[in-house]
Parts: structure tokens; sequence; C-alpha cells
């Protein structure tokens, strides 16, 4: 995802994976048992709390024009936005729209309601790791029980990678999967993740 352009502090953000963009190019791996990662920064990330049984939370699936996910695992999407259910009364909106547009929004649509609207856009950064060796590289260090009968695209939870917490997302079949660590973890992560696709250079071992 490119950087915004222009002036002021907008245009001289630095991505927290910024300095590994090269070595995360360098270890893409093709062919059969490809793998490739790279970061998508500064994505729209607001934190939205609100009783789903209230006409506030009614009022802000108008706004998102999706439901509000009511299932772990769960996520909904419409036009620029993806719900991630993060709790009963918790989710995360993952947006391409600009972060200030869309937490003014759903605080305008929450009103004076129980609940709270948090831009969190800069406390995490997103990786994406794709190719038909993603889920084994992932398999290296996730708990979770990533096989297709278990889990799969549109699913989206909490888990640890190697020893980092994040936020799972898989996005499509080929299958392609979203990391979302706090910042401050990133860069462990995707050292973490070049060191597990590098195997996959070399020939599969009968």
């Amino acid at each position: 995802m490119a950087e915004w352009t222009g002036s002021g502090p907008v245009a001289l953000r630095t991505s927290p994976l910024a300095h590994l963009e090269e070595r995360m190019r360098a270890a893409t791996v093709t062919g059969a048992r490809g793998v490739a990662l790279a970061e998508w920064p500064f994505i729209t990330m607001v934190n939205l709390r609100v009783d789903p049984a209230s006409e506030a939370a009614d009022r802000v699936e108008k706004t998102l024009g999706a439901a509000l996910p009511r299932q772990c695992g769960h996520t909904t999407a419409s036009g620029p936005h993806t719900v991630v259910w993060l709790g009963p009364d918790e989710w995360l909106v993952l947006s391409q729209a600009e972060a200030t547009a869309v937490a003014a929004e759903l605080r305008e649509a929450l009103g004076a309601d129980p609940g709270s609207v948090v831009d969190v856009s800069a406390n995490r950064t997103t990786l994406e790791l794709t190719g038909p060796s993603a889920r084994e590289v992932l398999e290296k260090g996730c708990p979770l029980d990533l096989h297709p009968r278990a889990f799969g695209p549109g699913r989206a939870v909490s888990t640890t990678v190697g020893p980092v917490a994040v936020l799972l997302w898989q996005v499509d079949d080929e299958p392609t999967y979203r990391l979302f660590p706090r910042s401050s973890f990133a860069d462990y992560l995707a050292r973490w993740l070049i060191d597990a696709m590098s195997e996959y250079r070399g020939q599969e071992v009968p």
C-alpha cells in the first residue's frame, strides 16, 4: 500500500517496517512452494465498542454498510470497510478510507449512547503473507489449526505467531493472510517470518 503524499506530518510518516522492505522483498520464494511477505502500512483501524442489541449498533451498521459480526472469528465487509469481531461488544474496523473520517462517522452514529470509537491506526501495522507455502510458514509458530477445514477466507482471530500476539485474518484461498502485530513487535515478527520462509527456497525433501 502506497504512502500518502503531500505536506505535513502525514507525508513524513515512516512505517514500522520501512527498514526491512528490501529484505522482505528479497525473501520472496517463487514457484510451487512460493511465499511472499510485504508490509501494508497505514491501514485505517478503528476500535468500536457498542451493545450489539442497541439502536446505536443499528446506526453503526448503516454507516458501515455491513453487519457487525456476532461470532468469534467472523468478519463482514462492505466497500472499503472490513469489520472484525474482537469480543461480544467489540470490533475492529479496517478500512481503506481516511481514519479521521471513519472515526468521525462512527462517533456520529454512536451518538450519546454507551460505547466508544477510538482510532487505533498507529497501534499496529499490517503484514501480508501469501503464496502456496504461506500456511506452512505460519504453522511453524501458530497454535491454531489453519487447515481449510477449520480456518478459511473471512476468518480472523487473535492468536500468536512465534512469541508475538497478532490478529490473524485469512483473506483468500491462495492463501493470503494478513497479520496485525503491535508496531513495537513488528520488526521481530517480520524477521521471524523471513527466517521461517527460507527453507522453501530449497527442494522439497520427500
